[in-house]
Formats: structure tokens, C-alpha cells, sequence
């Protein structure tokens, strides 16, 4: 990052962010990309370029983009979110299509089916690809457009052992993060057509995302893109582990199979989340309070095996006590 060359990105002359856009494209199998601080940015900047004030999206009730981003589809697109009940944050051509309005000017008009994979929500769920040829092909007879919240697109294309684009070739435009599973310092990426990317770039900078000298940033996240995405298996092992460690103690409650990627959601019956975490934080393991009986965890490249099983130490003493 401190070697980075750098120029002005919002005039498009910093070649390191240029080489980040045209790799991450490359790799989605998309024609243009532009790198952007956030993956709410990301997200609601692929919100407006696809749709006008009033019109409705589809995604499921614990999307990211309706669940975690602040209420920006109606107060930047103004635009209503019609939430679809799927499992785990997965959902199927039937619920989506009892979502649909029918053409009538009394309407709003369904415009958008967002889907984000992996589940923030869902514990880290990977959308079959069957399931997502599935929406995409009912979305297009009904003249939808298709966007992917992809913050873990990495970890869903480890877990299915294929390429991104294999997962990406189902949608109009894809947002991906560089500093989750990958562990870049900051940044994201939206992907799509070049003419869909150019008309991104102009409510970027509506939205405040225009950047001078990025590079440096941007170097992270290419260094990133290129040498941290075939490890995250490690995260994937550590988690499962991790989750049949629970699993084994007394006042924790956990399915290891429902560990598919790097996020786990347990619940606790002894002791409420906020002590438990408090608890665990006062030995420097650093776990998120979900709700008042439920903790989340996201194994990442900065844990080891052996801090895993130190943790479940800690855990049992904890509980223990």
C-alpha cells in the first residue's frame, strides 16, 4: 500500500485502482467494475442504478441491504423493499413470485430481486446454484433485473468448489467486499456492463464515494484479491471445528451442520449474551452479542486452529463458572 502508484480516481487516472477494477471484472467475468469505501455503498449505488423512486425490490427479510444499510433503499432511492420469507436467508421462484405485483397503476413496480450469498443472517448459508438458476430464470420472464449482495462471494465460491464468475453469471450487477474473509483494510467493488458501471459511477459520486487518490487503498484490496481467497478454506475448517466444539459444551446449543462457510450462531441457556461476551472479552477472544441468548462468531485469516481450541477453553470455564 505504500508503494502504491496513484492518481485521481474520480477522473479515472489511478492506475492502481484501474488494475483493481479490471481484475475483480476479470474474475466475475463481467465487462467493468468501480471500487467504492463500503459494501452498503456498493449495494445502494446498484439499488438506484437500477431503479426510479417508487419503484418496489425483492429480497429476503434479512437481507443486508434491507436489514443492515440504514434504511437506504427508501431514503437515497426511494424505493420500497417487498420482503420475501426464505430459510436461512435463501428463498426459491415460488415465494419470490408471490412477492410480484401485478401491473397496475396503483402499484409500485417490481423492478429488482436481490440476493445475498453468503447469509449474514443465515450463518454464513451458501445459495445453491440450482436454487439461483431457479430465481434468475423466473426473474427474467418477469423482466426483473438480478443483483448480488456478494460481500462473501469468496467464501461461496470456496464452499461450492467453483469459480466466482460461475455464481456471478446469474446477475445484472455484483457487489463484493476486499476486507471480510479477504482481509484488506477497507474497500468494495460493484460489477456489471460497462454501461451499467458508467452510470454506477455517476451516483458514486452522488453519493459521496468519489475518491482521489485511492491506490492506497486499493492496493490492499488487490493484494487481497489475489493471495487470500484460496485460503479461506482454513476459515471454513476452523469454523466447523470450532462448531463441533460447542456443540460438546453443556449450556450451548449449536448444529455443526448448519456450519457451512465462516460465520456461526449459537445460543446460550446459562447466561445471557452480553456476560458471556463480556466474560470472553476480558481473556482477548472477541465474540458479537446477536441477541440478549445468542452470540456470533466469523472465523478469519488473523485465527489459527490452535486459537480455536483456546477459545472452547475459555468457553467451558466461562459457561462453567
Amino acid at each position: 500500500m505504500a508503494q502504491a502508484p496513484v492518481g485521481d480516481d474520480v477522473f479515472g487516472d489511478d492506475p492502481t485502482v484501474n488494475a483493481l477494477e479490471e481484475r475483480v471484472a476479470e474474475i466475475l467475468g463481467k465487462e467493468a467494475a468501480v471500487f467504492m469505501p463500503s459494501g452498503t455503498m456498493t449495494n445502494q449505488v446498484a439499488v438506484r442504478t437500477h431503479t426510479e423512486p417508487g419503484d418496489e425490490i425483492l429480497l429476503d427479510e434479512n437481507a443486508h441491504v434491507y436489514f443492515y444499510e440504514g434504511g437506504a433503499p427508501a431514503a437515497i432511492s426511494g424505493v420500497m423493499c417487498r420482503l420475501i420469507q426464505g430459510k436461512r436467508g435463501v428463498f426459491g421462484a415460488e415465494e419470490m413470485e408471490a412477492m410480484m405485483r401485478q401491473v397496475n397503476m396503483h402499484f409500485p413496480r417490481t423492478k429488482l430481486v436481490c440476493v445475498e450469498n453468503t447469509t449474514n443472517r443465515g450463518s454464513g448459508k451458501v445459495w445453491p446454484l440450482e436454487k439461483l438458476a431457479e430465481v434468475e430464470q423466473s426473474a427474467r420472464q418477469h423482466g426483473l433485473k438480478m443483483h448480488l449482495d456478494g460481500a462473501r462471494l469468496w467464501n461461496a465460491a470456496v464452499a461450492l468448489q467453483v469459480p466466482e464468475a460461475e455464481i456471478a453469471r446469474y446477475f445484472d450487477s455484483v457487489s463484493v467486499c476486499f476486507s471480510k474473509g479477504l482481509g484488506a483494510p477497507v474497500g468494495s467493488a460493484l460489477v456489471g456492463s460497462f454501461d451499467f458501471i458508467m452510470e454506477a459511477r455517476r451516483f458514486r459520486k452522488q453519493f459521496g464515494g468519489g475518491m482521489r487518490q485511492a491506490g492506497i487503498v486499493a492496493a490492499g484490496a488487490l493484494y487481497a484479491l489475489e493471495n487470500n481467497r484460496k485460503r479461506l478454506n482454513e476459515d471454513h475448517a476452523n469454523a466447523k471445528l470450532f462448531a463441533r466444539g460447542l456443540e460438546e459444551i453443556k449450556g450451548i446449543q449449536i448444529n455443526p451442520e448448519d456450519v457451512e462457510t465462516n460465520i456461526l450462531i449459537f445460543s446460550l441457556s446459562e447466561m445471557s449474551s452480553h456476560e458471556f461476551s463480556e466474560r470472553l472479552s476480558e481473556q482477548d477472544t472477541h465474540m458479537l452479542p446477536w441477541d440478549n441468548t445468542s452470540i456470533r462468531a466469523v472465523t478469519n485469516l488473523m485465527v489459527t486452529e490452535n486459537q480455536i481450541l483456546k477459545a472452547l477453553e475459555q468457553i467451558r470455564q466461562v459457561v462453567s463458572d
